[in-house]
């Protein structure tokens, strides 16, 4: 069977999977690239090039949670989503949060465009990763795909975005359990007025409550989580100023790292906005520098507060979201679920506790809106990988390991030379890893590194008679 793309010897093979926003950005700043760069094969899952799951949603209301002047997805050009908008006719300041299907277009745009200024450069491909393996007899990659296909390459990214939610410990039978919500067509099931229950109550519940309440007028959805913790809203215009923060000299334990925001916080006049957006670009640095006891507290005692304001959402949203919980459509619980039982052919019945206090509530329908899982294991993809000595858990099993340029790290703590990844499974290493600035800024400096790559030049016959994309 004849080779898909044409050979070459010469220019090396990149291979990016995933088709999100982290292969889009990777793949538009290595073709933004002067001189010579690397061919692409970007592998993605569902066929949504550019767009990716996130940014393929088609409820208007699904805002971004950052402003359009920072999600431009061009690193040295801050300004270029909105220009981008402008163009196309949409009246867009950079305070503007806008709808994410159109993020998506321009995303899917911004492919377009840098794939057409290097013609023969980029072939997409619709397809299930099963396995990655390293050549024996050379420096590249074997790419296995669940439709029997084989490829190879000289380097890999792993741009696999958000895993899919973690599995939960009760979950009832389908169809009135939804264990992903963010899969295409989930939610067009729920096609009656039965009450709702979110397992969660953070960015992922704020966009499945707006959805399925504007689906139905009499709708009442129910929200759980152990806090009941809300994201916080965006300051409205004029924001204010970014506070001057004085990054600690030395290494502070978790207590010390605490006390120091605090101060500054209460320095800032208590506004917390702007300290929160000032610290953003050094959590990395911070995150690095506690023990792995103290990175454990704050995941257990700190993180989830830390989220609600770190990770706000639109003032359009919250405004949404508050006239939900006034009109009695949205109901915030605390607590947990001790079980889940179907009780008749429309109904389940869900058992909650608070404390030391139980209570039954009756719903028709139950999605795990806990957001996506931290560790690799929902991704049988990235669990091979681990199984195969290929790759490894990040510090405190978040995501994977790698090293500070993103190059993943084998069970042996190794930085490989030709397998990197970026965004969210560097959380471990990170921690804020899932944002567009952050995971532009990490695209812009692979790019550099992948601009250097060579190709092995060795190409063995096709032995298994399947395409391999050389």
């Amino acid at each position: 069977m004849p080779d898909r793309v044409a050979r070459s010897r010469n220019t090396p093979l990149v291979a990016v999977v995933g088709g999100g926003a982290s292969a889009t950005l990777v793949a538009t700043h290595l073709l933004r690239r002067a001189g010579s760069v690397p061919r692409l094969l970007i592998i993605d899952r569902g066929g949504l090039h550019g767009r990716g799951q996130a940014y393929s949603t088609e409820d208007p209301n699904h805002l971004l949670n950052v402003r359009a002047m920072n999600m431009s997805g061009v690193q040295d050009d801050p300004g270029h989503l909105v220009d981008w908008a402008r163009s196309r006719g949409f009246e867009v300041s950079g305070e503007d949060f806008l709808p994410r299907s159109l993020y998506g277009r321009y995303l899917r745009d911004l492919l377009d465009t840098s794939a057409g200024a290097r013609p023969g450069h980029v072939t997409e491909l619709t397809g299930t990763m099963l396995s990655l393996a390293a050549e024996p007899s050379a420096t590249d990659w074997r790419l296995r795909l669940a439709d029997g296909t084989s490829y190879r390459a000289d380097a890999v990214v792993l741009a696999v975005g958000n895993q899919a939610p973690g599995r939960l410990p009760w979950e009832p039978p389908r169809p009135r359990y939804i264990a992903d919500p963010w899969r295409r067509g989930a939610l067009d099931v729920i096609d009656d007025d039965e009450p709702v229950l979110i397992v969660g109550t953070g960015l992922t519940m704020v966009d499945l409550a707006i959805s399925l309440t504007g689906r139905h007028p009499d709708r009442v959805v129910h929200a759980l989580s152990r806090h009941g913790l809300l994201p916080r809203p965006h300051h409205p215009p004029p924001r204010p100023p970014e506070a001057q923060i004085v990054l600690p000299a030395d290494p502070l334990t978790l207590r010390e790292l605490l006390r120091w925001a605090r101060l500054t916080v209460d320095g800032n006049g208590g506004e917390w906005h702007g300290f929160v957006d000032a610290v953003r670009p050094h959590v990395a640095a911070l995150w690095g520098s506690l023990s792995e006891a103290d990175r454990r507290r704050f995941l257990n005692l700190v993180a989830r507060h830390w989220e609600v304001h770190r990770h706000r959402i639109p003032p359009a949203s919250a405004a949404r979201i508050d006239a939900l919980r006034a009109n009695g459509r949205l109901r915030i619980l605390h607590g947990g679920i001790d079980d889940v039982r179907a009780v008749a052919q429309r109904r389940l019945s869900v058992r909650v506790r608070n404390g030391g206090r139980t209570s039954e509530l009756k719903i028709g329908w139950l999605i795990n809106g806990t957001g996506p899982a931290a560790t690799p294991g929902t991704d049988e993809f990235l669990s091979s990988l681990v199984t195969a000595g290929i790759a490894r858990p990040g510090p405190l099993g978040l995501g994977l390991d790698a090293d500070p340029d993103g190059a993943v790290r084998d069970a042996a703590g190794r930085p490989h030379e030709n397998l990197f990844t970026l965004g969210p499974p560097l959380r471990g290493v990170r921690y804020e890893t899932t944002a567009i600035p952050e995971i532009r800024a990490q695209a812009a400096a692979l790019a550099d590194r992948l601009t250097l790559l060579k190709s092995s030049g060795h190409r063995e016959p096709n032995r298994e008679n399947r395409p391999i994309l050389s």
